[in-house]
């Protein structure tokens, strides 16, 4: 099954799972979730990195800076980090957590700790998960973006993200935000299609001039 198909498949699933769910998908549209399924686990985790925290555009900037230092090739290597200069690093935006973050996911990745591509495609969500949460920096839900923008991986839910969280408050006019536990209990009723309900979630704060109700 293709990947649009799995989308189509993902979209009829949550409009008929109750009437909230299905004037959000009306209000937003089709899905546009775009996985990057060529990139490495390397690249992709340092990505998440530099967007964590910050607005899309703000993190476009800081990649194009990070390979602006390195215009002779696609991505910077690992050795290319490891070698990197600290104000170098500095001067493309990330923060000094960031920086020791980039440059620990380098280091793992020579060390073999961070799988190639080939390799994490035949581990399980939580066997990715806990071998990676291991490296300085690298949370749940930084892996989680590799999950679904990497990996292609269906059924991810980030219940720590604080967009689809508060896309759930909205989405059910709660007066809080959910914890992220409760959201796990509840998002198993959207399995195995959790990473479309995600990206509809994140659409939500996007479109508050819009009425759900």
């Amino acid at each position: 099954m293709n990947l649009l198909s799995h989308h189509d498949e993902s979209v009829a699933f949550l409009s008929s799972h109750d009437d909230d769910w299905a004037r959000l998908i009306e209000l937003v549209g089709p899905c546009r979730h775009d996985p990057k399924a060529a990139r490495e686990p390397y690249e992709a985790l340092v990505r998440a990195i530099a967007y964590q925290q910050l607005t899309a555009k703000a993190g476009d900037a800081i990649i194009g800076r990070l390979k602006g230092l390195f215009d002779d090739r696609d991505f910077p290597s690992p050795e290319d980090l490891i070698a990197a200069e600290f104000d170098q690093l500095r001067t493309c935006g990330f923060s000094t957590s960031k920086i020791a973050t980039i440059k620990a996911i380098a280091q793992g990745t020579l060390d073999g700790l961070i799988p190639t591509h080939n390799i994490a495609a035949t581990m399980d969500d939580e066997a990715l998960i806990d071998r990676m949460v291991g490296i300085k920096g690298i949370g749940r839900w930084t892996v989680e973006m590799l999950l679904m923008y990497s990996l292609q991986r269906m059924d991810i839910l980030p219940v720590d993200d604080f967009g689809v969280r508060e896309g759930y408050r909205v989405l059910k006019s709660l007066p809080e935000q959910p914890k992220p536990k409760q959201l796990r209990e509840i998002s198993k009723l959207w399995s195995p299609h959790r990473t479309v309900a995600a990206w509809y979630l994140w659409r939500i704060p996007r479109e508050r001039g819009n009425v759900l109700k």
